[in-house]
């Protein structure tokens, strides 16, 4: 029998960081189901070779914080997802042993994106939100929760989670996407830097929307209460990321 999933959570300093406006503008794309790349999404030059040397100009004050408040959030909702797998993997392991790969398997990729940004939160010397006490406790429960209902309700948690995360990754690459586009339209040099968090967040994204087609197919909508089940659990990310963005 393999031994239980552990998360090892690192410990931050919990400052109240800075307000950020520009993430609240961030348009969150609607995503029902579906692990590929949205069909209208541009790739800028910058994104396909090496870009030749140009002038390169600072990001403005606000750009800087929206790296910063969109960093932060993403550190949070991984904190949360990481944790939720931790919490359900017992109790569906032991009622559904197949699910043991699966369960494993979504764990140990939200702890991939988990490990990616503390590792630029500490690159940039973002502060975390100064609600990670509280997500912590929040998650636990809500993985636990669910997978006490069984399996169809844990997996519709991940499906209505999953949703929300998908449409606001989408979004923070579409900011980016707009970025680059001015700056290759003003000849400017595009810093890799840029680039590399365009790329990383691409791939995040469609590993979270590979969870949601999991979970769909773990028969999610077949959950009882699946409706309000959905609702609540959208509702709850969607009120983490808007106070993740400012505290």
């Amino acid at each position: 029998m393999r031994p239980l999933l552990r998360l090892q959570t690192p410990l931050f300093d919990f400052l109240v960081p800075s307000l950020s406006q520009q993430l609240c503008r961030v348009s969150r794309a609607s995503i029902t189901t579906s692990s590929a790349s949205p069909p209208s999404e541009s790739s800028p030059q910058a994104l396909q070779s090496t870009p030749k040397a140009k002038r390169r100009r600072p990001l403005s004050r606000d750009q800087k914080q929206f790296l910063d408040s969109a960093l932060r959030v993403n550190h949070a909702g991984e904190l949360a997802a990481t944790l939720i797998y931790t919490a359900q993997t017992p109790p569906i392991v032991k009622s559904h042993p197949h699910l043991r790969s699966l369960m494993h398997h979504m764990y140990t990729q939200e702890a991939s994106h988990f490990s990616t940004f503390s590792d630029l939160l500490a690159k940039h010397r973002i502060r975390p939100t100064a609600m990670y006490p509280v997500w912590t406790v929040a998650a636990t429960a809500l993985g636990w929760g669910t997978a006490i209902m069984g399996r169809e309700a844990a997996m519709a948690c991940t499906e209505a989670v999953e949703t929300e995360i998908g449409g606001h990754y989408n979004g923070q690459v579409r900011v980016l996407l707009k970025w680059i586009k001015e700056m290759e339209d003003r000849g400017e040099e595009v810093g890799e830097e840029i680039t590399e968090l365009v790329r990383t967040l691409k791939r995040i994204r469609d590993e979270e929307l590979e969870h949601l087609d999991e979970a769909v197919e773990q028969d999610a909508k077949n959950a009882g209460g699946y409706t309000l089940l959905n609702r609540v659990v959208r509702s709850g990310c969607k009120g983490a990321i808007w106070i993740s963005e400012r505290i």
